[in-house]
């Protein structure tokens, strides 16, 4: 009889050093996020010192544990189960570590336990960008090699390693990638302009940006720029022709259309619109004998002709806006 009460002295003081130990966090469990559903997270009637088929008897269970815990105790065998998926991120945000209090009821005779669990975190959510796409405009020429352009850093959800982004930009002859680190823990990415652009060759660049995660394996985000280059005045306009000629009869009529002259500029906008106009006359008297619309670049006679007095003409053709070429006519 006194070795009986003896034991259950012994096994009721045990169970209270166990209780403290709980409740003190000196015993705490862990499991990664994403466990399947029935991984084994301890043995918890055991680590209470509960002897085989104790835990069914007694009425081993978590005290409402609810559905943000996701575990519970095996009836049976008294083991602490994953009941249903722990998502991390959805427990416990950025915060580390994520730890659980559950609180474990034991009846006949009626006793508490706090225990502690630990959700740790696998890579299981990839680095993501503020936005799909980011546009840029950048003037050509004007805008030197070596500017810089910050660029929005992706996120991640996930904390320690798991977290830490590294960035790579596609290949690019006019640009390059370089990291600003902010702090310990933020890396901003920044494009910088190698080499100047020329709208005329390549009126936009498109690039990828790529956020790599330091997980085993490892997971990557993107985004797209949008580089549009923005046009600057430096081409001068081109006549289809480096000469024109043209023969009219000394009888032809005030009026007459004597020809067209025609030139493109390859800028755009206002870089690209052409005025005409006709200077330099040789004879001088040219002057007087035709005209050109500068908006069209007809050219007509406005004067009578005089073979015997005048009976060749020719002039430079000035563009302006964009420039000046010269043309003989």
């Amino acid at each position: 009889m006194g070795e009986r009460w003896c034991a259950a002295v012994l096994r009721v003081l045990v169970l209270q050093a166990l209780a403290w130990a709980l409740a003190g966090g000196q015993v705490r469990y862990s499991v990664a996020e994403e466990a399947k559903a029935g991984t084994v997270v301890g043995r918890l009637a055991q680590d209470l010192g509960l002897e085989a088929g104790e835990a069914e008897a007694r009425r081993l269970r978590l005290v409402a544990p609810g559905r943000r815990a996701s575990v519970e105790v095996s009836g049976a065998s008294g083991a602490l189960l994953v009941s249903s998926r722990l998502d991390r991120e959805e427990l416990c945000g950025k915060s580390a570590p994520c730890a659980l209090r559950l609180e474990v009821l034991l009846e006949r005779p009626l006793r508490v336990f706090h225990v502690q669990l630990e959700v740790t975190d696998i890579n299981d959510n990839a680095p993501v960008f503020p936005a799909a796409r980011k546009n840029l405009s950048i003037a050509e020429w004007t805008t030197l090699p070596g500017s810089r352009f910050p660029l929005e850093g992706a996120s991640d959800a996930d904390i320690g390693v798991n977290a830490q982004l590294s960035y790579t930009l596609s290949p690019s002859e006019h640009f390059s990638l370089d990291l600003q680190k902010t702090n310990e823990r933020n890396i901003e990415p920044e494009l910088v302009l190698t080499k100047a652009l020329d709208r005329e060759t390549i009126p936009v660049h498109r690039l990828v940006l790529t956020a790599s995660d330091g997980g085993r394996p490892s997971l990557t985000g993107t985004m797209e720029l949008l580089i549009s280059v923005l046009d600057t005045n430096d081409n001068a306009p081109q006549f289809n022709q480096s000469v024109y000629k043209v023969q009219l009869p000394e009888s032809a009529a005030v009026g007459t259309l004597v020809m067209r002259v025609n030139a493109t500029d390859v800028d755009e906008g206002i870089n690209s619109e052409v005025t005409y106009a006709v200077t330099n006359f040789i004879p001088p008297t040219g002057r007087d004998v035709i005209s050109i619309n500068p908006n069209t670049g007809e050219i007509h006679l406005t004067a009578a002709l005089d073979f015997e007095e005048v009976s060749i003409f020719a002039g430079v053709q000035a563009l302006r806006e964009s420039g000046l070429l010269s043309m003989s006519a």
